[in-house]
């Protein structure tokens, strides 16, 4: 296929959360493109060039002067390459929920027509393109993979909250299920990534690269949260520990803290699912994801440690955590781990509150529960506060002013390491 700036209805780019709105609106100023989306309620908003997500501005979407936006599955039949973008979560045992991704593969199936490109950008374990997507849309199109459609893989890299980081300056990893389709799906992310791409020698190997991207990270958070504790124990400073070994040239600048999201404490599950399957047993991976997915229970026995020094007992007391979503400036709340300090801080006894500018109290609560979120938190009100997510608007607030939210006693507990040590009790 020809790369046709006027072909009508040439992109159709499903699933326009966090990745996808960012890629419909990249491929809208070159290509006539659809974004589609069963949420008809996002839709209406991306029509309004509001996207609520606030990783793309009016201007920007203004500025894609190809793009239209649909939920009907009829208005996505003229398309010639379809990219998937939905989520892969995980469930509650932490196994990949395939859900949404079968889904949009059904969707493909139903609308797909002979010489079709169908991407995939979502993250899986490597073999679950071809393994699960392919047949899927066989079934529902009656085409043959690789004579009458032709799939491509180029994982996602989208940074939530990072305004720096967009996606035409992020290099793209690419692939094809055949040379000829390698090529094409290579020379279309060409035409909207400045920082270029890099083509990978099958879906398979760009599937696995994607998934050891964060898998690498979510390690080397878990050695930071490792020392962490081990420091806590010894009564050094974590912070001034990092910063000593950080002034060598080679060492890795990690940090320690909450891992949520939907990506670093997720994707690192899809790999060991498959390792799994395959009869191995990834050990080092599972163990990182343990102590990480520990460390919300450690953040608040520290605070209750603290807390037992100035009151008898913390039933009855008012905890305040500042930060609902997984990580900063972002209102993203998937998967966030605020909800197991909330849950910890319950245990023993203590009435929770969630105060986050970035956050629709409406939806937190609908996520967390009923009255997790307060819109405007009581001054002098507080026996603790944790800073859990370093939002700009709290760093600019200032710790002094922070701390007026509390009783004069309160205890100020710092997750991010953002304040001087001094003047909080306690730290990460």
């Amino acid at each position: 296929m020809r790369l046709d700036d006027n072909l009508e209805d040439l992109i159709c780019v499903i699933g326009l959360g966090y990745v996808g709105l960012p890629l419909a609106v990249e491929f809208g100023k070159l290509f006539q493109t659809i974004g589609f989306d069963i949420d008809k309620n996002r839709i209406a908003d991306l029509k309004t060039a509001h996207d609520k997500t606030r990783e793309v501005t009016k201007e920007e979407m203004v500025s894609a002067s190809k793009l239209n936006f649909k939920s009907d599955i009829n208005d996505i039949k003229k398309s010639s390459v379809y990219i998937v973008t939905v989520p892969t979560p995980i469930d509650q045992d932490n196994n990949p929920n395939l859900t949404p991704l079968i889904s949009a593969s059904e969707t493909v199936g139903k609308v797909i027509s002979k010489g079709n490109y169908v991407v995939f950008e979502s993250t899986v374990y490597p073999g679950c393109t071809e393994e699960i997507c392919v047949p899927i849309i066989e079934k529902h199109s009656g085409l043959k993979f690789n004579v009458d459609f032709f799939v491509g893989y180029s994982p996602e890299r989208i940074n939530p909250g990072d305004k720096e980081h967009r996606l035409p300056d992020i290099k793209k990893v690419t692939s094809g299920s055949t040379p000829e389709t390698a090529k094409f799906v290579n020379e279309l992310y060409l035409r909207i990534i400045k920082a270029g791409t890099h083509l990978a020698s099958s879906i398979k190997v760009a599937e696995a690269a994607k998934v050891i991207e964060n898998t690498q990270r979510d390690l080397n958070i878990a050695l930071m949260n490792e020392l962490a504790i081990i420091f806590n124990r010894l009564d050094i400073d974590t912070k001034e520990v990092l910063q000593a070994a950080g002034s060598k040239w080679n060492f890795l600048p990690f940090t320690p803290g909450l891992v949520g999201g939907h990506c670093i404490g997720v994707d690192p599950y899809y790999l060991t699912h498959k390792a799994q399957e395959v009869g191995y047993n990834p050990e080092v991976i599972l163990s990182g994801r343990k102590i990480n997915d520990g460390m919300a229970a450690f953040v608040a026995a520290e605070v209750k440690k603290l807390m037992l020094n100035r009151v008898s007992s913390i039933k009855g007391t008012k905890v305040l955590i500042l930060g609902g979503t997984f990580k900063e400036n972002c209102p993203d709340i998937r998967n966030s781990r605020i909800p197991d300090i909330v849950s910890e801080m319950k245990s023993f006894g203590a009435k929770v509150d969630i105060y986050d500018p970035w956050v629709n109290a409406d939806e937190g609560n609908d996520e967390f529960g009923a009255g997790s979120f307060v819109l405007s938190p009581q001054e002098n009100y507080y026996d603790a506060i944790i800073l859990a997510v370093a939002h700009a608007d709290f760093l600019d607030t200032g710790l002094e002013s922070l701390k007026k939210l509390g009783k004069s006693d309160v205890v100020f507990y710092d997750v991010k390491s953002v304040f001087d040590k001094n003047m909080v009790d306690g730290r990460l």
